[in-house]
């Protein structure tokens, strides 16, 4: 190998990759903020917030495309990949032509972005990710969200362990074979590589290296990963998962001045505790005020990156309230802007407790119940929510769905490899579970119910962490089963039972119950034939 090779710069590998003479575009490798505020400026829209935060708009698409995620069919990973709608198939050949029109589009650009950066905050498993990209606030973005090097680890950084290849402002070819719209998200694990076509929103990147360690930690290390969030009590050190999908409460809940935060969306279970994956946070600021989310109010400053916002423009007073471009509106921070955020993000203490966060639209569910091994393996199979407004392209209000290990979008091997992993370290280490809806109550979404108030979300969180909710006098909730507990310190008993508070009356409450009930029957369907007899008896019996 000639000396070249062997001191090949980030910039100058870039450079070879893209068959590019030295000079003929910029290449900024891990920029600071500053830097990149003043090219993410040049672009078109992009404005600086009036609490200093980047505000930038990710195009056409304000969502995820699910339907457009891909992951190459090769035989390193065919046999261990879950196939189906979440995850499609695509051929080597097809992946050769995205990665080349990707590459070819790169190229021409005058600027590059090269972000290196870990994911993983636990050495023994952390891996080195290379992010290339042609705008600065996708640069910024994954700054935030990836776990920044030391000027010591970025000297030493050395080849990536995954590359992800950004050209999201150029569509892919609808003509080429497995290509059903402009946009793609190919994951390639014999390349350790991925390709973004077709959409700007930054949050392809973030969950694109999710998948990554879906795949990559449980084979590599047995080790769990989770679509969750996690923090950890001051005085006792005990640590609580929060598992749900977007818009559910995981950012909100797992935000306590009370409680120290591990991070807020992406975790891993090892034998040594709990690890962020993440370096940063990625909250929805729809309906956001200082006074309901004062930790992520006050995170949006500068070196934050706000997306897809609308803002006064003399003043740039973003206003939270508007959705005129989207529902999904988000902010994307370093995790040490959160005052409670414990730095490093991992613990070596096993969670105590399993909070199963459901946001349930029909308003069946109860605030707050206690499951039992069985319900929680059931409960986290089925993954029950309503999808909210804005979290995925076309979706304008909740709808009922489910998402095995609340994560399934994500989800890179069959759901029964992770949910047998949780059983595991569950009852390895005696960890208490709930299911606590931040839904709806008294009535549906559809028939004029309310959203369960914060105030009293928290207040049953600070009796689960404080103890007296395990210790509680419970009443069994009909039909679904769930111990639904008869008090909670600061929140109105009626709350409590959705039985007893229906503003329709009992009659239609029972229909709204069965028919909750046989969509969690139809959903199990596919997965009664790897589970037990016992856990297949914690769902809904009608």
């Amino acid at each position: 190998m000639s000396p070249s090779k062997v001191f090949q710069s980030p910039e100058e590998k870039i450079r070879s990759e893209l068959g590019l003479s030295s000079g003929v575009l910029i290449i900024r490798r891990n920029a600071p903020a500053a830097l990149l505020y003043e090219d993410a400026l040049l672009e078109r829209n992009t404005a600086i917030s009036s609490t200093g935060a980047l505000i930038a708009y990710s195009g056409e698409k304000t969502g995820r495309s699910p339907k457009d995620k891909r992951i190459v069919d090769e035989p390193t990973s065919a046999n261990k990949v879950w196939w189906g709608p979440v995850n499609r198939k695509v051929s080597e050949r097809t992946w050769d032509i995205n990665r080349e029109r990707a590459v070819d589009y790169l190229r021409t650009r005058e600027h590059l972005y090269i972000v290196d950066a870990f994911a993983g905050w636990d050495p023994r498993y952390r891996i080195k990710i290379r992010i290339v990209c042609c705008r600065a606030y996708h640069a910024l973005f994954m700054t935030n969200m990836l776990i920044r090097p030391t000027e010591e680890e970025l000297a030493e950084f050395g080849e990536p362990d995954f590359t992800v290849w950004n050209a999201g402002q150029f569509p892919a070819n609808t003509h080429t074979e497995g290509m059903s719209s402009k946009t793609t998200v190919e994951i390639n694990f014999k390349a350790m590589e991925m390709v973004i076509l077709g959409t700007e929103y930054a949050g392809e990147m973030k969950k694109g290296i999710f998948t990554v360690m879906f795949y990559l930690m449980p084979i590599n290390h047995n080790v769990l990963t989770l679509h969750s969030s996690a923090n950890q009590g001051i005085a006792k050190g005990d640590v609580t998962l929060f598992f749900g999908l977007s818009g559910t409460g995981k950012t909100t809940l797992s935000a306590d001045q009370h409680r120290l935060l591990i991070g807020d969306d992406e975790h891993c279970w090892s034998d040594y505790g709990v690890f962020n994956i993440e370096g940063g946070c990625y909250a929805k600021c729809i309906g956001l005020s200082a006074e309901k989310e004062p930790e992520i109010f006050n995170a949006i400053r500068y070196g934050s990156v706000l997306e897809n916002v609308v803002y006064e423009p003399v003043s740039r007073v973003v206003d939270y309230d508007d959705s005129s471009i989207t529902e999904n509106t988000r902010c994307a921070y370093p995790i040490e802007y959160i005052p409670s955020a414990k730095i490093p993000c991992l613990s070596n203490s096993h969670p105590s407790n399993i909070v199963l966060l459901t946001c349930d639209a029909s308003g069946v569910l109860p605030p707050v119940s206690k499951l039992t091994p069985e319900q929680v393996m059931y409960h986290f199979i089925s993954g029950y929510t309503s999808k909210m407004a804005g979290t995925e392209q076309g979706v304008t209000e909740p709808e009922a769905t489910f998402s095995s290990c609340f994560g399934q979008p994500f989800l890179a091997l069959h759901p029964m490899k992770y949910a047998t992993m949780l059983a595991e370290k569950m009852s390895q280490h005696n960890a208490n579970a709930w299911l606590i809806n931040t839904g709806w109550t008294g009535a549906s979404y559809v028939s004029g119910g309310k959203r369960c108030p914060l105030k009293y979300t928290r207040a049953i969180l600070d009796a689960i962490h404080g103890g007296s909710l395990a210790n509680a006098d419970y009443e069994t909730l009909p039909v679904f089963g769930l111990s639904i507990p008869r008090a909670v310190e600061g929140v109105p008993s009626e709350l409590l039972n959705p039985s007893r508070n229906w503003v329709e009356g009992e009659e239609k409450y029972s229909k709204a119950v069965t028919s909750l009930a046989n969509l969690f029957v139809q959903n199990f369907k596919i997965y009664q034939d790897q589970a037990t007899k016992e856990v297949l008896y914690a769902g809904p019996q009608l």
